[in-house]
């Protein structure tokens, strides 16, 4: 244990559980009860010869949701199915509601080989990773995948598959980019996400991070290499997916600094957002990280510089018992804007508040041009150990009404026993956001706290794995998250995603 000195498928439609409201009174919130999503594995019986690392089977990790703006009844949830611990996963799962989340139907793009990817229809890939899905305005969804060969033909590609039936169904994937990571320089793409423009249904933007090694795959210490750069790489469509522009850099760093945690969102005016951490450092220094983001007034034609909102912190979790990593670095932020007026709103996980990995918000009504301070919302309350007031992998929407959540992992519940005790939150403002003080009437969104040491693992034995991101949407007013929930003692399930709705 670390002390403070030392750290310097149920039904959706059943009753409502009342929550109590706390002294700081945000406002009351009601939840319906948890919903298991996922299922037994398509992709069980698929396996592939030659890969290294362990797979999970059965396993799911890093779930995200969107709800479709023109039938709030339907809602498409997507997530790593059968994670890696070297990363990856077999595929992506897609599981659709068509009743609000009553029932859910999988099905899933052709992602990976193990999801009926071929060469004839571009997703003969070993593994797929970092799930993402969105909704245009009249109803056609598009899901992104970072797709990975490891062994044959290494390679990282992105490919993009559209719906237009709620998700029942998906087209042949299109690829925006591949590189070779085999050879020198190595080029690797990571962490990529996309978004539906709100404003024009036949616009749809795709990002992510573009990492240039100046030596082999497996020299990954040249991160600390004054060559190393990390790129901002940039597709759209403007046909409503028929067509995408050539995958282009919009930021190609001159000297050590590199991007990641790509994210753009879309003001009501139609200019475009995208937020990232930005790293700025060389040879053996510890890089330095900033929450910062570069912005369009044209529909992604053209783009600024990286504007840098503030310096940012944090050490990632760790297990609070025994010090081993959680994978949960804290180089992902998360970002929302309010479509009404346009505020932009943006978590991350920083350690200014403690020592350790909290959820700081800050809020920009200006179109980014001023933000203010940070304040932490995570409620996770103090302990006599820092290691247990830690919290997590945070998500943050605007409901129609413009009450914001935020949710996210913490240990407040671990004790001395064995085990890494875990639970998922949600913490809600309904306006003031900016001050500390609006912030209230927390909601526990797990039935039981789970044990975060029986996860799947990534990066080798440890580094204990439910995704660098979380799904929340929102129903009009009500609030959907949806996230990833460790079945202990269960090591042919580990996990399992689940949903609930939150709401005034």
């Amino acid at each position: 244990m670390r002390s403070r000195i030392q750290i310097a498928s149920l039904a959706f439609a059943a009753a409502l559980i009342v929550v109590v409201a706390s002294p700081s009174s945000a406002g009351v919130f009601t939840v319906t009860p948890l919903s298991v999503v996922s299922g037994p594995s398509p992709f069980a019986g698929c396996n592939l010869p030659g890969q290294p690392g362990t797979n999970f089977t059965n396993s799911e990790v890093e779930p995200w949701v969107e709800v479709n703006p023109t039938n709030p009844n339907n809602i498409i949830a997507v997530w790593q199915q059968d994670r890696w611990s070297n990363g990856g996963a077999k595929g992506l799962l897609t599981a659709a509601s068509h009743d609000g989340g009553a029932t859910w139907s999988t099905t899933f793009p052709h992602f990976s080989t193990c999801a009926g990817g071929t060469a004839a229809n571009g997703g003969n890939y070993e593994r797929a990773s970092d799930p993402w899905v969105t909704f245009a305005p009249n109803g056609d969804a598009y899901q992104i995948s970072l797709s990975v060969n490891f062994v044959n033909d290494p390679a990282t590609a992105i490919l993009v598959s559209k719906s237009v039936d709620g998700g029942d169904t998906w087209t042949e994937p299109i690829t925006l980019v591949r590189d070779p990571s085999g050879v020198a320089p190595f080029l690797f793409n990571d962490k990529e996400s996309i978004t539906a423009d709100p404003t024009d249904a036949n616009r749809v933007y795709a990002i992510w991070d573009r990492t240039r090694f100046p030596s082999d795959r497996a020299n990954f210490n040249a991160q600390h290499a004054f060559s190393f750069r990390g790129d901002i790489v940039f597709a759209r469509t403007l046909d409503a997916g028929d067509t995408w522009e050539p995958a282009h850099t919009i930021f190609e760093p001159m000297k050590n600094q590199s991007t990641i945690g790509h994210q753009i969102v879309v003001q009501p005016d139609g200019d475009l957002f995208d937020f990232f951490t930005f790293f700025q450092g060389s040879g053996n220094n510890a890089p330095g990280a900033s929450l910062a983001y570069v912005t369009s007034t044209d529909h992604g034609a053209t783009w600024s510089d990286p504007i840098v909102i503030r310096k940012i912190r944090f050490i990632g979790a760790f297990d609070p018992d025994t010090g081993l990593p959680i994978r949960a670095e804290g180089f992902t932020p998360e970002v929302a804007v309010d479509p009404a007026n346009g505020n932009l709103y943006v978590v991350w996980q920083d350690t200014m508040f403690a020592g350790v990995d909290q959820i700081a918000f800050t809020m920009s009504d200006d179109d980014g041009a001023t933000w203010s301070d940070p304040v932490k919302v995570s409620q996770t309350p103090d302990t006599t150990d820092v290691a247990n007031e830690q919290a997590w992998v945070q998500g943050v929407d605007v409901a129609a009404n413009g009450t914001l959540a935020v949710a996210y992992y913490d240990f407040r519940n671990n004790t001395s026993d064995p085990g890494a005790t875990t639970d998922y939150w949600l913490v809600h403002c309904h306006a003031s956001c900016a001050d500390a003080a609006s912030w209230g009437d927390e909601v526990r969104l797990t039935d039981r706290s789970f044990d975060m040491e029986q996860a799947p693992f990534a990066r080798g034995p440890n580094g204990f794995f439910l995704g660098e991101y979380e799904g929340l949407s929102n129903i009009g007013n009500a609030f959907l998250p949806l996230f990833a929930i460790v079945n202990d003692g269960d090591t042919a399930n580990r996990t399992d995603i689940v949903v609930r709705t939150a709401s005034p």
